[in-house]
């Protein structure tokens, strides 16, 4: 069943999450209720080591559910660690088989360049040899064995995944699960990304995300190589490297039955990680099986690889997605992939370095792969106007400017349409470690090009990462940033495997866009994903139930047509349910104006939105308003560069000044660590006006469509007495991207009421982001704001039904100023005299 909600008020968490218990109690008895003591005596008795059988008989009742889905069970642990044995034991044979082929090359390579070559390599690097690549037809013994792990994995109980848009969103609901009367029998678990459960300060430090990825999977490596590595006898010492202390299993295992005991957001969960020195990003999704509402990202939902790295099984599951007016755009970014040319060229001279200097130690097969890789960047490159073998950032493209392609006419164009990319992306992600793993400081070793000798694979990265004299004709080598103060720099691997995977959709489902700028190494390839249903799909499949909800839902036809009816769900099992506000009726004052102060008809298009006239009619209706409204005014407007403009325009005629009488005025600023700060700022100035009294009433915020503060921040109280809309923000029709959309949904969608999909999508994307800001305001039941929407085109039928019905029901339309005016002033006389 699929389901979109739309529900405003303070309290929505609260109203979803006590339905969630409702269904999760239930769901907990009638499991009860379908065993027997009997089955349960049977099933002990059957095993002479378990030896909780009389713990089981005496929690029966009350907890036996409880304690066999979380699998402490001695028989059901003796299955895991076997389990894990074997896994172990697996890897350890690939492990000697890459020392046997390592032992029989020294004893091989006997003259001319391999002497040199091994003379060369350093003990270190040993590890840096590639295990013969197996395709998936090839990998029997492996899939038997991950068969039996699947077969043995822990059983995930009945459970609700919560999702939203981002982590403070999540610890905001779970607070509410913390403070409601279940909280204390409720098995929470909240997952997140290493950027924000990690506890090692040594990873923490490194900042980017993929930065951290890789660095936390380096150090599991390392651990799982430690033993190995301890035991060789009559073999140097290989160097020792960085094994992060937080990564124990134990401790883990500890840290998720804590997890499971009280529920914690994401900062409780990180401080106790820090408490029992146990990883809370592992120990989390150890406990995702026993846990009945796991609260997590949207990204982690929706993207399928993250999906299964994480543990997540779906199958008869209930999946919400909360805060969900942008999800299909979520979907699309997801899923979509972009690689720049500086990106093709640094890893096609990492790569070729690579397999140079490894190329007598490589399997044929692994030799293979890496070529075709290596054809597909210069491939690329080429594609982009450029030369792999040549500096990206000097090479200039002859014809700039931004080109749309199928998916197999760029395949075909590219000429790499012959080449197994699945094959080449399971080759390409096991080359992560490898290329770029013992990266230093690329700052800190010089090349020197008449004695260079090799100290390791370090010393031999690190002549990658610095710029070199080479001569003319030898592969480029990416020049070090003069500010750059990592201690390595992320692999630009990895996005290109992501691009590889964005080719492997259906022709019809997305589009390759080729960006020509500048230079190569400002050009980018690009895949646009054009059908979110098609991953969208996989999650609606597998659930019991589909949850769409949000604050501001409206319009719902996007949802409906492009995600639901394309994942072919039956529209008979689907259902829409949309709650009213919680203020009274006399709270709100919504008006779409039609025109200004003097008459001058609002319509905020392309081509009258710049005129001199159009700009000082806004400036005027501000002016009015600053007089009657108490408190804050936020004003929005359609992108950041109009706002600027109005502003320095009402600077040169003196509007700004006549504002700044009655208002101090604040601008949005356009770096998201600066919005803390004027938030802070402009609620001081209110605060401090209400409780000053004299000629300043308040402050004005201008605001953007669709930035910082359209979405996510409460303009409660004083903070929003008054939200106004100047224009209608329509997105930009020429941008290459949003015109193949709208081809493609008339092509593939059915004309509704008359209007093409593409105009109606068109609409859709202005309403969602009018919807969004005006929702800023009035976040509670004793609040109270007015909306004024400067446009009349706000007034068609159309455009005026796609408003929350909440607010629609209450509009007024005024054709002039001055009535307008006079309904505002009555308003906000009228609550001041109530207060």
């Amino acid at each position: 069943m699929g389901a979109m909600l739309e529900r405003l008020g303070k309290a929505t968490d609260s109203s979803l999450y006590c339905s969630l218990t409702a269904f999760l109690h239930n769901a907990m008895v009638k499991k009860r209720l379908l065993m027997s003591e009997d089955a349960i005596f049977r099933l002990c008795s059957d095993k002479e080591d378990f030896v909780f059988s009389k713990l089981i008989r005496k929690l029966f009742f009350n907890s036996l559910i409880d304690f066999f889905c979380r699998g402490r069970c001695a028989w059901y642990l003796s299955f895991c660690m076997r389990d894990n044995v074997i896994m172990y034991s697996f890897q350890r044979s690939e492990e000697d088989e890459t020392k046997c082929l390592l032992q029989l090359s020294k004893e091989v390579i006997s003259e001319g360049d391999g002497m040199d070559v091994l003379e060369q390599l350093d003990h270190n690097e040993e590890e840096l040899i590639l295990a013969e690549y197996e395709s998936d037809d090839e990998k029997k013994v492996i899939s038997g064995l991950e068969d039996d792990d699947d077969d043995l994995e822990e059983e995930h109980v009945t459970k609700i995944y919560y999702c939203s848009r981002t982590h403070s969103q999540l610890s905001q609901f779970v607070r509410e699960v913390q403070k409601s009367p279940f909280g204390k029998d409720t098995r929470l678990v909240s997952l997140g990304s290493r950027q924000n459960l990690c506890v090692n300060e040594e990873v923490r430090r490194l900042g980017a995300l993929q930065l951290i990825n890789d660095r936390c999977m380096e150090m599991q490596k390392n651990k799982h190589e430690k033993k190995s590595d301890e035991k060789m006898e009559g073999k140097r010492r290989r160097a020792s490297h960085a094994i992060c202390p937080f990564y124990s299993y134990e401790q883990m295992q500890f840290l998720c039955d804590e997890i499971l005991v009280e529920v914690k957001d994401i900062e409780q969960l990180v401080a106790l990680g820090r408490e029992t020195k146990a990883c809370p990003y592992y120990g989390s999704r150890y406990a995702i099986p026993a846990a009945q509402l796991v609260v997590l990202p949207y990204q982690m939902l929706l993207h399928e690889p993250t999906r299964s790295a994480a543990g997540i099984k779906l199958k008869d599951q209930v999946v919400i997605i909360d805060e969900a007016h942008n999800l299909i755009d979520t979907i699309t970014c997801i899923h979509s992939a972009e690689v720049s040319g500086s990106q093709l060229c640094c890893a096609h001279s990492q790569l070729l370095q690579y397999m140079e200097r490894y190329r007598k130690r490589l399997k044929a097969k692994n030799l293979m792969y890496i070529k075709q890789i290596l054809y597909l960047l210069k491939q690329f490159v080429a594609m982009l106007g450029g030369n792999v073998n040549q500096n990206p950032g000097y090479q200039v493209v002859s014809q700039t400017g931004t080109v749309l392609k199928s998916i197999n006419d760029f395949l075909f164009q590219s000429q790499i349409d012959n080449i197994n990319l699945f094959k080449v992306m399971q080759m390409l992600s096991s080359l992560f470690g490898f290329v770029e793993r013992y990266g230093g400081p690329a700052t800190t070793v010089k090349t020197n090009k008449e004695n260079q000798k090799l100290a390791g694979f370090q010393n031999f990265l690190l002549t990658l990462k610095q710029g070199s004299d080479k001569e003319a004709g030898t592969p480029w080598t990416p020049p070090v940033e003069a500010e750059n103060d990592q201690l390595r720099t992320a692999s630009p691997l990895m996005q290109i495997e992501g691009f590889l995977s964005a080719l492997t959709n259906a022709n019809q489902d997305g589009r390759v866009i080729v960006n020509r700028q500048g230079t190569v190494g400002q050009s980018s390839l690009k895949f646009l994903l054009l059908n979110p249903a098609v991953y969208f799909a996989k999650v609606v499949e597998e659930c019991r139930a589909v949850i769409i909800a949000g604050g501001t839902m409206q319009p719902v036809a996007d949802f409906r047509e492009q995600l639901l009816s394309c994942a072919g769900v039956d529209p008979a099992r689907v259902v829409e349910f949309s709650c009213g506000h919680v203020i009274p009726p006399e709270n709100i004052l919504p008006i779409i104006l039609c025109s200004g102060p003097s008459n001058q008809q609002l319509e905020f298009t392309y081509q009258t939105r710049d005129l001199p006239q159009m700009m000082d009619e806004t400036g005027r209706i501000l002016c009015n308003l600053c007089n009657v409204v108490p408190g804050g005014m936020v004003c929005f407007f359609p992108s950041y560069e109009y706002e600027k403009q109005v502003y320095a325009h009402w600077e040169k005629t003196g509007l700004l000044t006549r504002l700044a009488t009655k208002k101090k005025i604040f601008q949005e600023p356009k770096k998201a660590n600066q919005v803390d700060q004027v938030l802070m700022e402009y609620a001081k100035c209110i605060k401090r006006c209400s409780q000053a009294g004299g000629q300043m009433t308040g402050a004005l915020l201008l605001s953007v469509v669709g930035g910082k503060m359209s979405e996510g921040i409460n303009f409660s109280d004083d903070l929003g007495r008054c939200v106004i809309m100047v224009g209608m923000p329509y997105p930009n029709i020429k941008s290459p991207e949003l015109q193949e959309k709208m081809t493609w949904l008339d092509k593939t969608m059915p004309r509704a009421a008359g209007q093409a999909p593409s105009r109606v999508l068109i609409e859709n994307l202005c309403m969602k982001a009018v919807n969004q800001s005006i929702g800023r305001a009035i976040r509670h039941q004793k609040d109270f704001a007015s909306i004024l929407l400067l446009d009349h085109r706000y007034a068609r039928p159309a455009v005026f039904n796609k408003l929350p019905q909440w607010i629609r029901e209450r509009t007024q339309v005024k054709p002039a100023f001055g009535s307008a005016f006079a309904e505002l002033r009555k308003f906000h006389r009228g609550k001041a005299d109530a207060l």
